[in-house]
């Protein structure tokens, strides 16, 4: 018996799109008005809010996915959808190490917060980007996909400063 999806041979840049998405919304949704999240709130959040996701997605996709019969639940195949669903958790980590360097450094919370939004901009915009050059697309397509990943915090970006005020 194999794994699914062991025949593969494309990396998937889904997980980790969706986890910088995550991160960045977590981060605005703590720290929305004049009561920022300290460092320590942030860097707990995001990393038991990526776990969550992380262990819901593996969860879904074992029920509720494209395995079916009893060896849905074989090991080989919980560890291959655990790995492969990985990257949503794993992604919460750059935006919390910003937290942590908040602290090194001395950052107000509020310009803590805002090194960890952007620090999760930017990963969703190097996922996005990275997944199109393993698309082979053409060079305006990764641009664009790049752009669309900028467009999305940018959503986040103005919902966190409309809450604000």
């Amino acid at each position: 018996m194999s794994a699914v999806g062991e025949t593969q041979q494309h990396r998937d840049y889904s997980g980790a799109i969706y986890g910088s998405v995550l991160a960045a919304s977590v981060v605005a949704g703590t720290s929305p008005g004049e009561d920022f999240a300290s460092p320590a709130e942030l860097a707990i959040l995001l990393i038991a809010t990526g776990l969550v996701f992380w262990l819901a997605h593996v969860y879904a996709e074992l029920f509720g996915g494209s395995i079916h019969g009893p060896h849905r639940m074989a090991w080989v195949n919980v560890r291959h959808i655990a790995a492969e669903e990985w990257p949503i958790a794993a992604a919460g980590v750059p935006p919390t190490l910003a937290a942590l360097a908040g602290v090194i450094f001395g950052l107000s919370d509020v310009n803590t917060s805002w090194l960890c939004l952007i620090v999760s901009i930017v990963g969703m915009t190097a996922w996005a980007v990275a997944a199109a050059m393993a698309a082979n697309v053409g060079g305006h397509l990764i641009f664009l996909s790049g752009l669309i990943a900028l467009s999305f915090g940018a959503v986040i970006i103005v919902l966190k400063v409309s809450l604000a005020h």
